[in-house]
Formats: C-alpha cells, sequence, structure tokens
C-alpha cells in the first residue's frame, strides 16, 4: 500500500474517532476499512456498562462492512489517542484474519505510525472451516 493511501486511511480512522462511545476508559478508536473500488467502511469503539459487551473500532468497522455487502477487505486503519499503542487486539486480530490474513494492517504508535500485515500480527491464525 502506498504511503500516500496509507496516509488518507489513517486520517479517515483519526476522523472517525470523534463518534467512539468510550464513556468508561475515554479510550477512544476509529478504525476505517479499505474494501475496494474506493469504498472505505468506518468503526469506532463502541464501550458498555458490561465491560465484556464493548466492541472494538475493528470489529465495528467489519460488521459495518459485511451488513453493506462487502466480503474482501484490502487494508484496515486503526487510530487511537496520541502516542498511544492502537495495535488491533487479539480479538480484531482473529476477526480480520477470517477475511484476508495478507491485508495491510496500519495502526498508530507511540512513535508514530507502523504497518503490518494480519497474518505478521497473528502468525498462527484459525482458519475459515468452508
Amino acid at each position: 500500500m502506498s504511503s500516500a493511501d496509507a496516509h488518507e486511511l489513517l486520517s479517515a480512522a483519526q476522523d472517525v474517532r470523534a463518534r467512539a462511545y468510550a464513556p468508561y476508559s475515554n479510550f477512544t478508536v476509529g478504525a476505517a476499512l479499505d474494501v475496494g473500488d474506493g469504498h472505505v467502511i468506518l468503526g469506532a469503539n463502541v464501550e458498555n456498562a458490561s465491560y465484556g459487551l464493548g466492541i472494538c473500532a475493528e470489529r465495528a468497522a467489519v460488521a459495518a462492512a459485511v451488513s453493506a455487502g462487502f466480503r474482501t477487505f484490502h487494508a484496515i486503519a486503526v487510530a487511537g489517542p496520541d502516542g498511544a499503542l492502537t495495535s488491533p487486539c487479539g480479538a480484531c486480530r482473529q476477526v480480520l484474519a477470517e477475511f484476508n490474513p495478507e491485508m495491510t494492517v496500519i495502526y498508530t504508535t507511540p512513535d508514530g505510525v507502523a504497518q503490518q500485515t494480519v497474518s505478521e500480527l497473528l502468525p498462527h491464525h484459525f482458519g475459515p472451516f468452508v
């Protein structure tokens, strides 16, 4: 993925952070999922008083994409608060691997921006059982 495309996707993820619902942790996260043909699906984290029922921004974006009929994912950008590591959690990594283990993941770190594939982040993921 070109650095210009990665920057544009990350910018969309940073913008959607403002829509996150995070009254408990105050750790807002946005995700922008490139589904091809110029379409980008957005997601933000949504917390719940029953903590386990919250959903990460990445999975929110995947759910929105699938609901809109998309199944092919090329890249995802994840953005959190400035200076915070926002690499996808293990659950999100597994969900992303379901659709494309070689998709590019762009995420913020305390040192700037990192870019890896899902397989690099989760080398021994479960595969689809189809």
